[in-house]
């Protein structure tokens, strides 16, 4: 169906899964900031774009090109009324909702909009999707709101490390975890023999690693003839990412060290860079609540290395490295180790992959849809949701 211009693992879903649910009318509902088209959308949004069906209706902030195809969307311009951006856009997606008349909402990454729709359209069950860390969100921050958020709307987190969070604090909900997804049949091919590259792929921040790698290959690079290190990324996503005083200390380093920063790159760049090098490096000191550089590095066949930090080990668990990006020595040793071990480099790249099947898009769809059904059905048996889950 066209776009209509109308005015990321535990998957504690349904067995139900193998069978083919009940498809149903889902409006999908984008955080205000986020653009659903080529170019313009982040991570939710592409990851909205895989995972939609035929019956599906995404909302969302009009982008300024085509929106994606193949997805009916419809446009939301938040309303000129006196409060705040949250609830003018709650408003007007309730007043496009009313139309589409769907059997569940889904709202992405905002407990504040999630609890405005149920307020305003209290017969239709809602579903909160959190991608990030919900004690740092607006009405999810206090143990007393999760309690609230938690009977009043149907919670699911991308990972185990997101659902301890919500239900830290002694909070008592039923939080269901369904993990973002990636299409593994759109990936680059893989060479028979892999570059001899060391790659960081992401934002170029201290919260992502960004100078302990930089430190770390300075220190193992003159060591070993004929590897190379390469960084993908920016600031902030996107070409017209500003050069900031963490980027401009640390390009001199960089330098200094042999490595090359090629800035930002298309993500279909970054996945090309993954499927060549040999070793993808994601040494965050910030919790990442789900890890998708790591996954698609896997999927690319890469040897990775990544912190403990956030959700990193559930998505990665044996299938890689670990480093410790606040001690040098710990991050030189366990980079080090790769890079003179072919044969842990080829173990973990064919760990990673078998890993990486359990995120394919086809898989997590068929799980989300039965998630879908048992929400619907639980909210028509009780009108509300369980604090434990069943």
């Amino acid at each position: 169906m066209g776009s209509s211009h109308e005015g990321g693992a535990t998957v504690a879903a349904s067995d139900s899964a193998t069978c083919e649910p009940t498809r149903l009318n889902i409006a999908t509902v984008l955080p205000p900031s986020e653009a659903f088209a080529e170019g313009e959308a982040g991570a939710i949004a592409l990851l909205v774009q895989r995972m939609a069906d035929g019956m599906e209706t995404v909302l969302g902030q009009a982008p300024q090109g085509q929106p994606f195809s193949g997805v009916r969307f419809v446009p939301v311009k938040p309303l000129l009324r006196p409060y705040s951006l949250s609830k003018r856009y709650a408003l007007a997606v309730a007043q496009r909702l009313k139309y589409i008349k769907p059997d569940l909402i889904e709202v992405h990454n905002r407990p504040d909009v999630a609890l405005a729709l149920h307020g305003l359209l209290p017969n239709v069950p809602v579903m909160l999707v959190l991608h990030n860390d919900p004690c740092s969100m607006r009405a999810a921050r206090s143990a007393a709101e999760r309690e609230k958020l938690g009977c009043a709307v149907a919670v699911v987190a991308v990972s185990e490390w997101v659902r301890g969070r919500f239900v830290s604090q002694g909070v008592k909900a039923c939080v269901r975890v369904l993990p973002n997804s990636l299409d593994l049949s759109v990936l680059p091919p893989r060479p028979a023999i892999r570059e001899k590259t060391i790659l960081f792929a992401g934002r170029i921040v201290a919260d992502k690693g960004a100078d302990a790698f930089v430190a770390a290959c300075a220190s193992v690079l003159p060591q070993n003839v004929g590897w190379r290190a390469e960084m993908i990324g920016a600031d902030r996503f996107g070409p017209a990412s500003p050069e900031t005083p963490f980027l401009a200390a640390l390009r001199p380093k960089a330098q200094a060290a042999g490595i090359i920063m090629r800035g930002y790159q298309p993500h279909a760049s970054v996945l090309q860079a993954m499927a060549r090098a040999a070793i993808v490096v994601v040494p965050s000191r910030w919790a990442e609540p789900f890890g998708m550089v790591a996954l698609e590095a896997m999927a690319c066949g890469a040897a990775v290395l990544v912190s403990a930090h956030g959700g990193l080990p559930d998505i990665v668990a044996d299938a890689g490295s670990y480093c410790d990006p606040d001690t040098l020595e710990n991050f030189v040793a366990a980079l080090d180790r790769l890079v003179q071990d072919g044969s842990l480099r080829q173990q973990l790249g064919q760990q990673g992959m078998h890993r990486a099947l359990a995120f394919d898009t086809a898989t997590i769809r068929s799980k989300r849809l039965a998630l879908h059904e048992d929400i619907v059905r639980e909210w028509q048996w009780r009108g509300t949701f369980q604090k434990q889950c069943r």
